[in-house]
């Protein structure tokens, strides 16, 4: 029998007792935060049909799959991200859960991705998200759950960075990009600070758009001297410090940084998710 040399696949890690006490602590850390704002755990397979996850009809996300036909004709795939999961929960049990629906989940994914530097074929996420309510109070609180975990794990000094599609979509309609294209739009934008506006550009030409609808979106999705997309400061930063800290929210308003109450009043609407991810 041939001797078989003892290692992982690139993309992949172990995590051996001395770092795995100090990943335990900042998930059992986390765990407590999230409960404390009333959010309750959600587990759900690593492996699920296929099609659950092809429904995004997204070709990049195509492309991350780890898919394959089990011994039963099955067609199946690993998960690679928590919340296609998290929307199959809120639409199979919809008549057994009480909305609004605050749950959080941490646990591993995988990305058949390229392997290099910072992206790896299997890792964990961590999402909160409240699910059925339209209020904008909801937004808040996942600033707030955000903002405490950070702090109970020890950050000084932070900043919360938020997007909103919305914006993003008024950009587009600006910029002259048909509603149809707008999906591409999401997608290019979001590689502006990891691959540079160029790249994007030529996302955005492969999508459809007009060199200058693309050259008049870049302009405006970069900030001044060139910096990471406005996607920084669409929706507010939250800024920790010392003395501790505050939310500053569109138009310049301060709110604090507590608890931020949902309650029936904001109505059960499945259809809406307020998310973050640490």
């Amino acid at each position: 029998m041939p001797k078989i040399e003892p290692r992982i696949l690139k993309g992949t890690r172990d995590f051996l007792p001395r770092i795995m006490i100090l990943r335990q602590h900042v998930m059992d850390t986390l765990r407590r935060t999230f409960e404390q704002f009333g959010f309750e755990p959600l587990e759900t397979p690593a492996i699920e049909y296929a099609e659950t996850f092809e429904g995004k009809s997204d070709a990049e996300v195509d492309k991350l799959l780890y898919r394959f036909t089990d011994h039963g004709g099955r067609r199946v795939a690993l998960r690679y991200e928590l919340n296609v999961a998290l929307a199959r929960v809120a639409a199979q049990y919809q008549n057994e859960m009480v909305f609004p629906f605050k749950r959080y989940q941490m646990g591993p994914v995988w990305r058949a991705d390229k392997p290099q530097k910072g992206r790896y074929r299997e890792f964990w996420q961590c999402d909160v998200d409240i699910v059925g309510s339209a209020s904008m109070l909801a937004d808040a609180e996942v600033l707030a759950v955000v903002y405490t975990a950070l702090r109970n794990l020890g950050f000084e000094r932070f900043t919360i960075r938020l997007n909103d599609r919305k914006i993003l979509s008024g950009l587009g309609i600006v910029a002259g990009v048909p509603p149809d294209r707008t999906a591409g739009l999401y997608r290019a934008i979001d590689k502006l600070e990891r691959d540079g506006a160029e790249q994007v550009r030529k996302l955005l030409l492969e999508e459809g758009l007009s060199a200058e609808m693309a050259g008049r979106l870049l302009g405006m999705v970069q900030m001044p001297g060139g910096g990471p997309p406005l996607c920084r400061c669409s929706g507010g930063i939250g800024r920790g410090g010392r003395n501790g800290g505050t939310l500053v929210l569109p138009g310049g308003a301060g709110g604090s940084g507590r608890l931020l109450p949902l309650g029936p009043e904001h109505g059960p609407r499945p259809g809406l998710l307020h998310r973050s991810d640490l």
